[in-house]
């Protein structure tokens, strides 16, 4: 599956020993209490509640922006009881989406804008399609698909739904780049000017033009690409 690369500024994210990117603008409530088991994303103005209980996230998942996971909870006549929140292998959560479940399997694939109700359980190789509201305490079996509100099954996924998010969150997590920074360089020492613009009047606008160019990229012009000013002769009256 190929991906487009997708490029973050590379100053407001944290890279940790295991491989982890975590942006900056992530809210993490009590950090002490969240694993990420490695290579994970977890994008801006993500929220991981982990001052409720302890959550656990495993390897080669991503939290898409703006997305919750809170751990469950229970309502007891003395009061309230959080449980602990883990999340397997190669899950991807879409932007937006809410997720109190008790347990996401491995290899699930949660759309967009998504609200997974508390205490739900989602079995691996599942598939919640964008804008799905699953009701308290769902439990989603193997290979189905859930959608609507309230969410219910509307068919299956393929049986290669392990491969495929096997790929498609290694691939993700390869095609995540730090953004390349750019250097104004002038358009005459790209490329050589037109015969047709080798006029005084033509040859001050082709130095006016500048590219963006990136840095890795950035290579000393070959003697061939060096433009010759053009001859005085050639210079029209009103050059």
């Amino acid at each position: 599956m190929d991906l487009q690369d997708i490029y973050f500024d590379k100053s407001e994210y944290v890279e940790t020993a295991s491989g982890n990117k975590v942006s900056k603008q992530t809210v993490l409530c009590g950090s002490q209490n969240i694993v990420l088991g490695g290579k994970v994303i977890v994008q801006s103005d993500a929220i991981i509640r982990g001052d409720l209980a302890n959550v656990r996230v495993g390897r080669h998942c991503i939290i898409s922006k703006r997305a919750v996971i809170r751990p469950p909870f229970k309502k007891f006549s003395k009061g309230v009881a959080f449980f602990p929140l883990h999340m397997g292998d190669h899950v991807f959560i879409g932007e937006g989406s809410v997720v109190n479940a008790a347990v996401v399997g491995s290899y699930v694939n949660i759309g967009k804008d998504c609200v997974i109700g508390r205490r739900c359980v989602l079995k691996d190789c599942c598939m919640i399609e964008d804008n799905t509201v699953l009701p308290p305490e769902t439990v989603v079996p193997p290979f189905t698909r859930y959608g609507g509100s309230p969410g219910v099954c509307v068919g299956d996924v393929p049986e290669c739904m392990q491969d495929l998010m096997l790929d498609y969150t290694r691939n993700y997590y390869q095609h995540f780049l730090p953004a390349l920074k750019f250097l104004l360089v002038p358009y005459s020492q790209l490329v050589p000017p037109s015969p047709s613009l080798s006029t005084g009047s033509s040859w001050s606008l082709t130095l006016n033009w500048f590219l963006l160019v990136p840095h890795s990229q950035l290579v000393p012009p070959s003697p061939s690409l060096i433009p010759v000013p053009p001859n005085p002769s050639l210079s029209t009256g009103s050059s």
